[in-house]
């Protein structure tokens, strides 16, 4: 499981957190409906933002929902669970950017990736995600090849990034894929007048995503002798802090401007749980909830089929 927005549920009401399990249920149930049970492997916290930004515009819907079967994760309990093209968009993206994440961890070398035949397995699995997302993304009018295109283009900007360059320059292609799937959103819901105001929000959360990484990481990184975007440029934390806290900002500013039927869990996932996530990753703040993390989804998706 990855992702950002990792909100530990003590903090939501229990309304919240029975949608915010609806459309992570969801998300992983849209995998498994379209790309089969392995695929539910790519499940993460991030993704499942692009349904509740299309739920949060298209207001209750008919069919938006589903009761989903016991789940070992859920305690063996049924569960209303997200359905429909939000669900299947938050599925396409997720796929990508996680053949995007396989790449990049062949690309490092990782751990098990340094051996030959476990990363030429890794980037066949990678590119069997990247062609089931596009068919996904195909029907909902969505075209993975601006996610394609960033995760390609990661690589050179990486490649000629030293000490100096701005760490906005490496998180551009991040900020570009994810602000085309935040804006995606809107075609959806059938709110055109929102997709400038989310691609903004969504290059925003795109560089959060790329420099929280980044941050976290940075230890690791150093010990396997891993690129990090921070290393490499000599960027300070105190640099890094910055550019998520102006982040931060523009992404509230941005949701000012969209148009919801619903902004209750946008608002409570993009710009409260945000922020503690950037505080969590800079060690600025702990949750003292022994519970913290600790959600059905917590160590992956699986279970039976539902």
């Amino acid at each position: 499981m990855f992702g950002i927005v990792r909100p530990c549920t003590h903090r939501l009401s229990q309304g919240l957190k029975a949608e915010w399990m609806a459309h992570l249920c969801g998300l992983c149930l849209a995998l498994r409906g379209d790309h089969g049970q392995f695929a539910r492997v790519v499940t993460n916290y991030d993704g499942l933002i692009v349904s509740v930004l299309t739920d949060a515009q298209a207001g209750p819907t008919e069919g938006a929902r589903r009761t989903a079967g016991p789940c070992p994760l859920r305690g063996m309990r049924t569960a209303s669970v997200a359905k429909g093209e939000g669900a299947r968009l938050a599925a396409s993206v997720s796929l990508v950017l996680a053949s995007a994440k396989i790449r990049d961890h062949v690309a490092d070398r990782n751990g098990l990736l340094r051996r030959r035949p476990v990363a030429a397995a890794a980037r066949k699995v990678a590119a069997g995600w990247d062609r089931a997302g596009a068919r996904t993304g195909a029907t909902l009018g969505f075209d993975t090849a601006v996610l394609v295109d960033a995760v390609d283009r990661q690589l050179g900007i990486e490649e000629l990034a030293g000490p100096g360059t701005p760490l906005t320059v490496i998180t551009e292609p991040t900020e570009t894929a994810t602000a085309a799937a935040f804006a995606h959103t809107a075609v959806l819901a059938g709110r055109p007048g929102n997709a400038a105001p989310l691609a903004e929000a969504g290059r925003f959360f795109g560089r959060l995503a790329h420099l929280l990484d980044a941050v976290e990481d940075r230890a690791a990184d150093a010990a396997e002798g891993a690129w990090n975007p921070l290393t490499a440029t000599g960027a300070t934390t105190a640099q890094a802090r910055r550019l998520c806290d102006d982040a931060l900002h523009g992404i509230r500013l941005a949701l000012r401007d969209v148009e919801f039927a619903d902004a209750t869990l946008v608002h409570v996932l993009l710009v409260h749980e945000l922020r503690r996530s950037v505080d969590r990753a800079f060690g600025t703040t702990t949750c003292a909830h022994q519970g913290h993390d600790r959600n059905p989804y917590r160590n992956g998706p699986g279970g039976p089929a539902q």
